[in-house]
């Protein structure tokens, strides 16, 4: 998730797009850059870091010209460098781009053979690449993106210049947002309404397999494939800061609505849908290494730590190996048992966090072989783990962890059908199977967001209750407990998340008429035991909220409130189950007026032990 501007107009570029890029920085701030066209020539300053690098830079060394494009980048292909930084540049074009493109190593070397020489490690570069090599057959700029977009495979939204065009700016998108601001003979390009706000309140939103070419003052739209569109303008009345988090009250609500996003991203490009594995391009271990495993430990902090203990069952429900999960403040000052057949694997969003490095390092000091899932490309846990697999949520802004959560998830199912492939315990069917339900996901993801306006009536409904319960068995347990972190995280309710099961040996004593009880009931193997448990509850005058799979008729006749979300596969329902936990605890935040995006005596990354 990165954040693009672009300009072309009678104005200087450079400050608009700067000043743009500042509005962005929430999407990426691992570098930024700034490439502009004057008298037929192409200027481009980089900088590795926060934007506060390129603006020295700038300063030192300004950049003139009345057409420009500028990028803030979060690091997906390719570690934060000043190399890696974009705009790209291949022969006369120049590109800034969000989005992954799935077949880039294909493409890449296939052009190496036709002569191109790359200088960064991104997937992006190949954009330019791609295009410089077109215009050798097709010289007009164009036809020559229509013809390169046309061999991506992936999600992109781009933005172009080429210095023998230079009164032309080309902006398409497929799968990555992308906005067009309409000004006085004047346009502006970007990734998100906060940068466009301060100019025009005109907006055309581009939807996907869409393309605008900017020239003589006019914006021509059109389909990728080159059909005419007419595209009608919106007017937006939004204030700053609501364009900064896109039109939502809080970040934390604008992350929820990211996950399916978040889940289409982590997936793009590592699915072999008719091998029934999957492609970790950081995992570094071959299939004779992995299936030498003969135990594995997952070691996390906090909501982490709930995405490792589902992770516990992916691995050995699927795989049959053995795991531990630890958290990691107590995991190095246990004196562990682990040896060089054990896989250490350690899980954490920033990739900074001080608790979690110690006990990566713990782990290789004893001979583990080790991975990280990590959100942040070339973090210091990415850095010092012999193998990654990357998330990819993008900055998470929100202290309450939401869509990087999600993909964490994800992140342990694609490692489980890797592992499970490489030491046979999952043939290519049951692969194939896997990345079917897996491929549903963020589409399901998105109806369960249809319970917004639902989940906040609920949450009046129960919004002065002083305490708690979360009860879910099996891998919904660990979602019991991430529910219940949750409200108490943005809430400070008193919350708590148990085994359905083992509640009439010890909670059941806290229950009566005050007490809701969220009860995780889909439908599957434990659906008729935690049917049983939730009963118990009712006995006893709990006020069940109940979250069940649709069409749960039999759910809604006994409980108090049932919410129902959309079911596909029990291994995949921990995903499911998440949103409307997370949109409870966000309403019932938000009706007791606490701070929901930096919640009380927390943050967001913690450095220290």
């Amino acid at each position: 998730m990165c954040g693009i501007v672009g300009y072309i107009g009678e104005q200087q570029a450079t400050a608009i797009i700067l000043e743009g890029l500042k509005k962005l920085e929430y999407r990426g701030y691992d570098s930024a850059g700034i490439a502009t066209l004057s008298n037929n020539e192409s200027a481009t300053r980089r900088s590795q870091g926060k934007l506060v690098n390129l603006e020295n830079i700038l300063r030192d060394e300004p950049l003139s010209g009345t057409i420009g494009i500028g990028h803030t980048r979060w690091a997906t292909h390719g570690r934060p460098s000043e190399i890696n930084a974009h705009p790209h540049k291949a022969g006369p074009i120049i590109v800034v781009h969000n989005g992954i493109i799935e077949n880039y190593l294909q493409l890449k070397e296939l052009l190496k053979k036709s002569g191109h020489v790359f200088k960064s490690e991104t997937d992006t570069e190949v954009i330019a690449h791609l295009i410089e090599e077109a215009l050798k057959v097709e010289p007009v700029f164009e036809k020559a993106v229509r013809t390169s977009l046309a061999q991506l495979r992936g999600a992109y939204a781009v933005c172009l210049l080429n210095e023998k065009d230079p009164g032309c700016l080309i902006a398409a998108k497929l799968g990555s947002p992308m906005v067009v601001g309409l000004g006085q003979e004047e346009f502006f390009v970007a990734s998100d309404i906060p940068p466009i706000l301060a100019y025009t309140r005109e907006m055309v939103f581009m939807e996907d397999g869409e393309m605008v070419v900017f020239r003589d003052g006019a914006a021509l739209f059109s389909t990728i494939a080159g059909a005419v569109l007419d595209k009608k303008a919106r007017h937006i009345d939004w204030s700053p800061m609501m364009a900064e988090k896109g039109g939502y009250r809080h970040f934390m609500l604008k992350e929820i609505h990211e996950q399916p996003r978040a889940v289409r991203d982590t997936i793009a490009g590592r699915l072999l849908e008719a091998e029934g594995d999957v492609y970790l391009e950081d995992l570094q271990f071959s299939d004779r290494q992995l299936a030498a495993v003969k135990r594995i430990v997952i070691i996390a902090c906090g909501t982490s730590w709930h995405a490792a203990l589902v992770g516990k069952f992916y691995i050995e429900g699927l795989c049959r190996i053995p795991v531990e999960v630890d958290i990691a403040s107590e995991f190095r000052y246990r004196n562990p048992v682990v040896d060089d057949s054990t896989l250490a694997i350690v899980i954490s969003q920033s990739g900074e966090t001080a608790d979690t490095l110690a006990a990566l390092r713990e782990a290789k000091s004893r001979g583990a072989m080790n991975i990280a899932i990590c959100n942040v490309v070339d973090s210091s846990i990415a850095r010092e783990s012999s193998g990654v697999i990357y998330t990819h949520a993008g900055p998470e802004i929100g202290v309450a962890s939401t869509k990087a959560f999600v993909t964490q998830l994800t992140a342990l199912y694609l490692f489980t059908i890797r592992l499970g492939r490489a030491n046979c315990s999952i043939d290519i069917a049951r692969g194939q199977r896997m990345i079917a339900a897996l491929k549903k996901v963020p589409g399901l993801l998105e109806e369960a967001l249809k319970l917004n306006e639902y989940t906040e009536k609920v949450a009046k409904k129960y919004m002065n209750a002083r305490d708690f319960l979360y009860l879910g068995r099996g891998k919904n347990f660990p979602i019991a407990l991430e529910g219940a972190l949750k409200l108490k995280e943005i809430s400070y309710i008193h919350a708590e998340g148990y085994p359905a099961g083992e509640m009439k040996h010890g909670p059941i004593a806290l229950i009566d008429e005050d007490v809701p009880v969220v009860v995780l009931v889909p439908k599957g193997s434990t659906y008729e035991k935690t049917v049983s448990n939730m009963e118990e509850v009712i006995a006893r005058s709990g006020r069940v909220i109940a979250i069940c799979s649709a069409g749960d008729e039999e759910i809604h006749g006994r409980v108090e409130t049932a919410i129902e979300i959309p079911h596909l596969d029990e291994d995949l329902d921990p995903l499911l189950l998440s949103v409307p936990l997370q949109l409870l605890a966000y309403h019932i935040a938000v009706l007791k007026g606490t701070d929901v995006d930096q919640p009380r005596n927390l943050a967001k990354s913690v450095t220290v032990e």
